[in-house]
């Protein structure tokens, strides 16, 4: 069973997502458990202080060590070495590469910071790594935490019910097989469909919608014509994204884009 434990002041809130939804799954199959620890608990005087001002001046409290590592120590005690990882914003990107990283530690620990963030020796003493969601400020980070814990929990074999969801997700890594060599209407040869870092766009019932209709392709029973046209798809989604990343970069002049249809 893989394990999150996360430092919080606010633990009931991350309760309530955490019983709810696929980590609810996770965790009634048996295969994910979370705990998470209220860290103001260890703090030793009658107020329970958990922050303090800067030194050096400056607006804002910084969290303090003390009931941190006392926390961190409780943990691992309890269960065994963790690996620590701190939510802040200088730490390195959250991406789904990271999150296949995770899915092979028995143990992870989160530690959520508030205020305008915890002591530096918290990092450097007890040994823990920065993770950041991306470039943008929150009050803390139990989101950050939460989404990075229902990243990794999606992964572990047994969460989803069809495995097959989080090998073609967007970001999944793409030396997976496509669906015609997983069985059904097989492809001549051992051609792949092309693969995008994006998911295709999906339809469902009803097949017209406010004069909008679903791609006959999509219809046709034709799976490798099917393929094609969903490998092309997310192709033009990852296009579209790329230019729009461009023209919100201060200066910079949006390439020539081939399309995936174009010759």
């Amino acid at each position: 069973m893989k394990l999150f434990v996360v430092l919080t002041l606010f633990p009931e809130a991350m309760e309530a997502y955490a019983s709810s939804s696929i980590l609810g799954v996770a965790r009634h199959k048996g295969l994910v458990r979370t705990e998470f620890i209220d860290f103001r608990d260890f703090a030793r005087d009658r107020h329970r202080t958990v922050d303090d001002r800067p030194f050096g001046g400056g607006p804002g409290m910084v969290l303090k060590p003390e009931p941190i590592a006392e926390a961190v120590e409780w943990a691992e005690a309890r269960h065994g070495a963790c690996r620590k990882i701190a939510l802040c914003p200088s730490g390195r990107r959250f991406q789904q590469g990271v999150a296949e990283e995770y899915l092979a530690e028995e143990r992870i620990l989160f530690l959520c910071g508030r205020y305008e963030g915890f002591d530096e020796r918290i990092v450097t003493v007890l040994g823990f790594e920065k993770l950041s969601l991306g470039e943008f400020v929150l009050a803390g980070g139990e989101l950050p935490a939460l989404c990075a814990i229902e990243a990794v929990a999606r992964l572990v074999p047994g969460v989803l019910g069809d495995e097959r969801s989080a090998l073609e997700d967007s970001y999944a890594r793409r030396d997976a097989p496509d669906d015609n060599q997983r069985g059904g209407n097989q492809r001549d040869g051992n051609e792949q469909a092309p693969r995008a870092d994006l998911d295709h766009p999906h339809w469902t019932r009803p097949r017209l919608w406010r004069g909008a209709a679903v791609p006959e392709v999509l219809m046709s029973g034709d799976h490798a014509a099917i393929a094609r046209f969903r490998a092309a798809e997310a192709l033009r989604r990852d296009q579209l994204r790329g230019l729009d990343q461009l023209r919100t970069a201060p200066g910079a002049a949006a390439p020539a884009v081939r399309r995936p249809d174009s010759r």
